[in-house]
Parts: structure tokens; sequence; C-alpha cells
């Protein structure tokens, strides 16, 4: 297996120092894992952004940190500014090639569903991601969900019917249902959606509706 390379070098700011140099493109990120002291570091955010793109978040990484040490790692996350969605910090866990890891892998859908095109179905994703058990080697950076043979409104697929190698495990139920799809709305579901939505608003409106106390409430309070 072919391990993507990307460069990190080692990083001595912390906390809330490390705002400038996310302005100089720089994300900060810290590496762990067993048999190693974790370590602060610095990615180059171009650099990241490229490696996503071409390799997604589920891959080994050869990770080359300045000064000559070179470690098989794992993205374990990425957090991102919720406003921005920029990238702010970057986990990652150092993994030994000869040990199993657990992991979710982005399922990946292809293909053209007759029950959505033809029927005007929509189609509903049950999950986005498959936790897995294999070999660091073994691990892939996407699982093909093929929706082609979501024919009519009748079939689905589940875990179980996903094309995966004999070497990965997968850590779910398998008759967990991936997708499916939905009939369209017909014209009075619609309109009784619409009838019960303004039912409640109306409710909504008598409930926070208050009544002005009357004047001898008024004086009883006064009296009091």
């Amino acid at each position: 297996m072919d391990k993507e390379k990307l460069s990190a070098k080692l990083r001595e700011v912390l906390g809330r120092k490390t705002r400038k140099f996310r302005k100089d493109g720089l994300i900060p990120a810290v590496v762990y894992g067993k048999g190693i002291e974790s370590k602060s570091l610095w990615v180059e955010k171009l650099e990241m952004e490229k490696f996503l793109r071409r390799s997604g978040e589920s891959t080994i990484i050869d990770l080359r940190i300045e000064g000559g040490e070179n470690l098989n790692v794992i993205i374990n996350e990425i957090q991102r500014d919720p406003v921005r969605d920029t990238m702010t910090h970057i986990d990652f866990f150092r993994v030994r090639m000869d040990e199993k890891i657990e992991t979710d892998v982005p399922l990946e859908f292809v293909g053209e569903s007759a029950a959505v095109k033809e029927q005007g179905g929509m189609l509903v994703k049950s999950l986005d991601e498959l936790p897995i058990k294999c070999f660091p080697a073994d691990l892939p950076s996407e699982i093909s969900v093929d929706i082609s043979t979501l024919k009519t409104f009748e079939d689905r697929i589940s875990v179980a019917d996903l094309e995966l190698s004999d070497k990965i495990e997968i850590m779910k139920d398998p008759e967990t249902v991936v997708a499916i799809v939905e009939e369209p709305r017909s014209q009075e579901e619609i309109e009784a959606l619409d009838e019960k939505v303004e039912e409640d608003v109306s409710k909504v409106e008598g409930i926070v509706k208050e009544e002005a106390p009357s004047e001898g409430e008024k004086e009883g309070e006064k009296k009091e």
C-alpha cells in the first residue's frame, strides 16, 4: 500500500497564541498514540487542503516531522470553525502497521436510482460513514454504495449488501439500513401537512397571548 506523505513542523506555541500563526497559513496539530510521546505540530493549510481533496480523511499518512522523524498516522479528528468551516486544529493518531485499528470510513454513494429518476422518489441516506476494523494497510479511503439497486420504493440497501474486502471487519449490525427511496408525497398529503401547520400555529398563538388584568385585579394587587 502506497502511503500519502504530509509534512509537519514541531510547535512550541500553544493556546491563544496560535491565532497569529493561523493567519499566516499554519494549522496547529497534535500527534499521539501507543508507544510515543505526544507532540505539538504545525501543518501548512494549503498542503493540508490539497491532501484532503486528493486522499480524504480516511487513509494512512506518512507524517514527516521536521528533524527526520517519520510516523504512520491517521487523522483522528479535524476541528473546524463553526461559521467559516475552516480547519482550526488537527489530531493525528499514530498507528502500528502490524496492529488492527478501528475507525470510521466515509460512504460514497454512486450510480443512479430508477426509483428516484423515473418515479420521483427521494433518496434517504441513513449512514454517512461506516465503522470498521482492519490492519492499516487494508484501510479503504471510502466505501462505495451503488444506489442503482434501488429500483422500487420497496428496495433497500443494508450494511450486509456492501461489497468489502474479507480483510475488513464491519463493526455495525449487518441489517442496518444504509439507504432507501421514499415515495413522493401526494397532493392530499401536502395539503394535510399545511393544515396541520396552521392548526399548530394557532394553538401557539392562543398560548402566548395573554389578557390584560382587570381593574379589580389591579386594585387587589394594590391592597396587598
